[in-house]
Order: C-alpha cells, then structure tokens, then sequence
C-alpha cells in the first residue's frame, strides 16, 4: 500500500468513527468505548471529566498518565482525535500552560474544537495536520504524547524526527502503542482493516525504539508492556471485519495476538 493510498483509508474511516457511524480498533464506538478505555488505564474521575463522545474508545494506553505533565508546560498530542487525552492534560498544565492536538482528520479535528468550547477551555487548541509533517514551530512543546496513532503511519521515521524538531531542549516523549513481538500472518500484513484496527502498520519493538533513538533521543526506554488480551479477537467488531477479510478464523486470534503488544515508551530530547 502507497502512503498517500493508506492516508487516504485511515482519514475515511477514522472520519466515520468520529461521525459516530463505525468501530473503532477497540470496539464499538457508542457501546464499548468507556469499558475499553478503562481496560487500558484511564480511572473513572478521568472519564468523567471530559466530553462523553471526547472518548471513542480508540487508545491503548493513558500516556497522560506516565508523562508526569507539571504546570505551565506546552504538551502536543500526536493524532489527538476527539480530544481526550488533550482534555486530561490540559488540567495537569493550568491555565499557565497550553496544549495542542494534531490530527489528519477534518471529522476529528472538528469533533475537538467543538468539545473544547464546551468544556471552556481557551488554552486547548486543535490543528489540522499530519504527524509526519507537524504545523508546530520549532523548540516549542515541553511534552510530546500519543495514543495508538504512530502504528498507523508508514513513516514512522519521520514521525520522530518530527517530534524531537518541534520539543524544546530536555523536552520528553509518552507513547502508547501497539508493537509486534512476534509475526504476523501475510494475509493480516496485507489486511486494510488490520492496517485501519491498529495491527498491520505495527513494527518489531526493536525497531521502533530504534527509531526514536536515531531521530536524536537519549533515555528510551519501555516503561510498561502489556499483551492485548485475545478475547477482543471474539468480541471486537474490527475484528470480524478482519476476519472476513482475511479468511482467518476466531480460534486463530489467539495466535495473532500473541505476536502484538501495547506499550507504553519515554524518551527525552538532549
């Protein structure tokens, strides 16, 4: 797949997620986005304390949580979505402090600023824009974070190099996301729905460290490493998608997701 022909699926089908009419990579939208988000580390306080449809179930982790974001800091969410971790950070940084989110998705960035102006916050803004090409000045953000979205570009290179441009000296990095320990069948390589449901596009956990490192970070290291539970392979709507796509059976999930893992990863910029 071409990376303009992947851009263009992962904006569409993400653009529908955000119109409430799609899956998400972790479930249904409307249904399962709460159980699914609280399965991943956001605490009930967290998710009553934002927008309801800021939430689309659509993470792997709570990098918000592991960044420990202090007052008067800039922070930058690479592919921000509907504003959830965004809305977590921006009351850890005050109204002193500032935070931004990117997101290739008009639908997205849309479903943002309107949250934003519910919740009446003038320091949160949404700009739209691709993580491999950030509008963001130089030197500018203390914290980098994202949730589950690296996995989806296929410059994943570029991604980092991206993000230690736009930090300022002794500026850090919290990713959440899916990495392969394993291998992955070829049918699910060539999938779009495994590329789409956060599988496909992931790479070897070496690799990806590899690249943070190259792109200039010092200090990387995996924080947390957790296996995606196999049940989602039953119960998960992407799943089946996958399913019918590939021709894989439900007994085969198990061996698919031994091979992927949600992790969670810090880094820092010299």
């Amino acid at each position: 797949m071409e990376q303009n022909d992947q851009q263009k699926i992962v904006r569409e089908e993400y653009a529908k997620i955000a119109q409430n009419v799609s899956t998400s990579c972790c479930g249904s939208v409307k249904s399962n986005a709460r159980a699914a988000s609280i399965k991943v580390g956001y605490s009930e306080d967290e998710l009553e304390s934002i927008p309801d449809n800021a939430n689309m179930g659509l993470g792997c982790g709570n990098p918000t949580a592991l960044a420990s974001i202090s007052e008067g800091e800039t922070v930058l969410d690479l592919g921000s979505g509907g504003g959830m971790d965004c809305f977590l950070a921006v009351q850890k940084v005050g109204p002193s402090g500032k935070v931004i989110g990117v997101d290739m998705t008009p639908e997205m960035v849309e479903k943002a600023r309107q949250n934003a102006v519910k919740m009446g916050h003038a320091n949160v803004e949404f700009r739209l824009g691709e993580i491999e090409s950030l509008p963001v000045a130089d030197s500018l953000v203390d914290v980098i974070i994202s949730n589950c979205v690296i996995n989806l570009s296929m410059c994943k290179d570029q991604v980092f190099q991206e993000a230690y441009r736009v930090l300022k000296k002794g500026g850090r990095i919290m990713i959440s996301d899916v990495m392969l320990i394993g291998e992955l069948p070829e049918n699910v390589v060539k999938s779009v729905s495994a590329y789409v449901g956060c599988i496909a596009g992931a790479v070897k956990k070496e690799k990806y460290l590899q690249m943070i490192a190259d792109a200039g970070f010092s200090d990387v290291r995996i924080i947390e490493e957790t296996k995606i539970p196999a049940e989602l392979w039953a119960n998960d709507p992407m799943a089946e998608k996958i399913r019918k796509e590939t021709g894989m059976t439900k007994g085969a999930g198990k061996s698919l997701f031994d091979s992927i893992a949600s992790v969670k990863i810090f880094a820092q910029k010299k």
